[in-house]
């Protein structure tokens, strides 16, 4: 179309491919690099602090194997996952905007409210994990001051119940920001304390590992007989903390929830699915370098006794200023990427919501509020009351269940194999038409099938673990 002058701009047909898309929406932008920005942003995370705990329980051999294994497989059902952003033709197809719109598109019935519900019930229990982890690390910065006053043979145990109510309440005002539109600012802030506490544990462990003047740890991990803050390590204990180290690495590989939404973002020609592959194999060979590096390095500093959290169970001592920098990083990530979370479950509900009730103004009503100059703000009265509500009981939970590296696991577990292997291997089957019982087909039934198996088991180990912790702890009398 030729246009003639300014004004012919705002007739401009919505198929025109100088603004908009094929479906219509605007123009996307994003890249290779963007997308590979968003997927490391997503996945290097507290997941990253346990990792040299998981290191220690399975050793110098099934660690660094481990942590392979996941990536190649995570790495291979994300490009499964990528061919289903499509319907058809992976260049013309049909787009599905979301991970639940590619299910109900290739698989349909009672799988898309399968998959929702493991979706947002991992998300949920995301923002468990998260409140928890933020008061370890603020605990940990009031423990430094304790220590330095008494010294550092005092344990100084603190009550991390009054953080968490803190972390809560930071939530609820944050949660009234509306959409991911308006979270931009947040969701950088937390990308870029995510990588600054990961690289001060990576630089303590290198000079812890310089200061002992030997490599520690052992080829099988943790020993039977090994005395560890919860305890003497027995056979049995042994089997269980394996199974949960395989929880802990899950969930810091887990990013297929939100592939499909990052891969909306990616513009085209060439094919979507061509730049997010590239994207997937950059990110995670990123993230596994990282993750190698902090894993091993930890579990070289501090061997069988590696703690469960890096940089707040009392692994690093010193600096004092430069850990509670590192902590302080890590609640203001754990900020963000609460929100960043818990957005798409907030929208579900809203959107179900608006749609069950349109005539309902408690619903649908939008009062504006000028609270600085510019834009007002929309204060919704459903979205108040149902995020404080939501942000209120994740904080009772995780009261109750102060457990971070068996939350971890139990959330790694609960993802790992229907969100990052089973849906994707479906999807892909149905999309490209593999023939049943074909040597395809039936290599990628045994891939689901062994992943199952290590969801099972990590899952095991997580809940085994979840009940150990509450022989110890008492409700809502948190002592880290």
């Amino acid at each position: 179309m030729v246009v003639k002058n300014v004004q012919d701009l705002d007739v401009l047909p919505r198929n025109s491919s100088d603004l908009f898309d094929d479906d219509g929406r605007p123009k996307r932008t994003g890249t290779v690099w963007t997308a590979s920005a968003h997927i490391i942003t997503a996945v290097i995370g507290s997941g990253v602090l346990s990792l040299a705990w998981a290191v220690a329980q399975i050793g110098w051999i099934g660690g660094p194997v481990t942590m392979l294994l996941f990536s190649f497989v995570t790495f291979y059902t994300s490009t499964l996952l990528c061919s289903c952003y499509r319907s058809g033709d992976s260049a013309t197809g049909k787009r599905n905007y979301t991970y639940m719109d590619a299910i109900h598109a290739n698989l349909g019935g009672i799988k898309v409210k399968l998959c929702g519900v493991v979706q947002y019930l991992n998300l949920f229990g995301t923002a468990i994990g998260y409140t928890i982890a933020s008061a370890i690390s603020l605990v940990a910065i009031q423990r430094t001051s304790c220590q330095q006053r008494n010294g550092v043979n005092d344990p100084c145990h603190v009550n991390g119940n009054v953080y968490m109510i803190a972390f809560g309440i930071v939530q609820i005002i944050f949660s009234q920001i509306p959409d991911f539109d308006q979270l931009w600012w947040l969701s950088i802030v937390a990308a870029v304390m995510s990588f600054g506490y990961s690289a001060i544990g990576l630089g303590l462990g290198v000079s812890k590992v310089v200061e002992n003047k030997e490599i520690k740890g052992t080829v099988t991990g943790v020993t039977v007989g090994t005395v560890t803050p919860s305890g003497t390590v027995t056979p049995t204990q042994k089997i269980w903390r394996t199974f949960q180290s395989l929880g802990n690495i899950a969930f810091a590989y887990s990013y297929s929830m939100i592939l499909i939404e990052i891969q909306d973002t990616v513009k085209s020609p060439p094919a979507e699915v061509n730049t997010m592959r590239k994207a997937t194999f950059v990110s995670v060979a990123v993230t596994t370098l990282f993750y190698m590096l902090c894993g091993c390095i930890g579990y070289a500093a501090f061997g069988d006794t590696a703690p469960g959290n890096l940089l707040a169970n009392g692994g690093f001592r010193n600096p004092f200023w430069l850990l509670d920098i590192a902590n302080l990083a890590i609640v203001i990530h754990l900020v963000g990427a609460y929100q960043v979370y818990c957005q798409p479950l907030f929208a579900f509900v809203e959107k179900e919501a608006a749609r069950r009730f349109p005539e309902s103004k408690f619903v649908t009503n939008e009062i504006k509020i000028q609270l600085f100059p510019g834009k007002p703000f929309n204060l919704n009265l459903f979205r108040l009351v149902w995020r404080t509500i939501f942000v209120m009981t994740t904080t009772l939970i995780s009261m109750l269940m102060p457990f971070f590296n068996d939350v971890l696991g139990l959330l790694g577990a609960i993802g790992f194999w229907p969100l990052t292997v089973y849906f994707p291997v479906e999807m892909y089957i149905v999309q490209k038409n593999v023939p049943r019982w074909g040597t395809k087909w039936v290599c990628l039934q045994v891939l689901s099938l062994a992943c199952l198996f290590v969801s099972v088991a990590a899952a095991a180990g997580s809940v085994v673990g979840i009940v150990s912790d509450l022989k110890i702890y008492k409700p809502f009398q948190s002592d880290f």
